[in-house]
């Protein structure tokens, strides 16, 4: 079973996009379930959402706890909280930052990085003040993982997104293309 932890921000889609990658790993054959985490729920509070993927039938329900990925949509966040934490030896953190990934020192993992901030407002997603960067991070997660397919993951925008379906699925693409890889 493959899982996977992200991090945001109340407002910035986090649980929209653990709900998205959970769509479209079932498009490609898989079983899934995503599901989120709330504390305070307010915008801009931290929050975090999870998608576990598997090629049979998933029956834990409990929060992921040792995740083999995480995603960070606000890289404000890693000076409050530890985003490794339970991370597998050798997981993938998938970053949106214009950082490189060789510049974060962040122990044995492999880091990719794409500035998915620029690319939600290159679409129009959402506002300068509150950019909406969940399905730019998707098609990050496609490339730096791999386990789900880039076309999955555009499907699943095209038919999940709640607005501006196409702008989505572009800036997926477009930030799929554009993530650096630290490995």
């Amino acid at each position: 079973m493959y899982e996977v932890r992200f991090h945001g921000r109340g407002g910035q889609g986090a649980v929209t996009a653990a709900n998205i990658l959970a769509i479209a790993a079932v498009k490609q054959g898989f079983y899934a379930q995503s599901f989120p985490y709330f504390g305070v729920e307010r915008r801009g509070a931290p929050v975090q959402a999870f998608t576990r993927i598997d090629d049979k039938k998933i029956d834990v329900r409990m929060n992921v706890y040792n995740p083999d990925a995480v995603v960070v949509l606000d890289p404000s966040l890693m000076d409050v909280i530890d985003v490794t934490e339970g991370l597998k030896e050798g997981g993938i953190i998938v970053i949106n930052t214009a950082k490189k990934p060789e510049e974060f020192n962040l122990g044995n993992y492999k880091i990719a990085t794409v500035d998915a901030t620029r690319v939600a407002l290159e679409h129009k997603l959402g506002s300068m003040a509150a950019p909406i960067v969940n399905t730019a991070i998707l098609g990050a997660y496609a490339k730096a993982v791999g386990n789900v397919k880039i076309e999955y993951v555009l499907e699943a925008i095209r038919e999940n997104a709640p607005a501006k379906k196409e702008e989505n699925a572009l800036a997926a693409e477009d930030a799929y293309k554009q993530t650096v890889l630290g490995w």
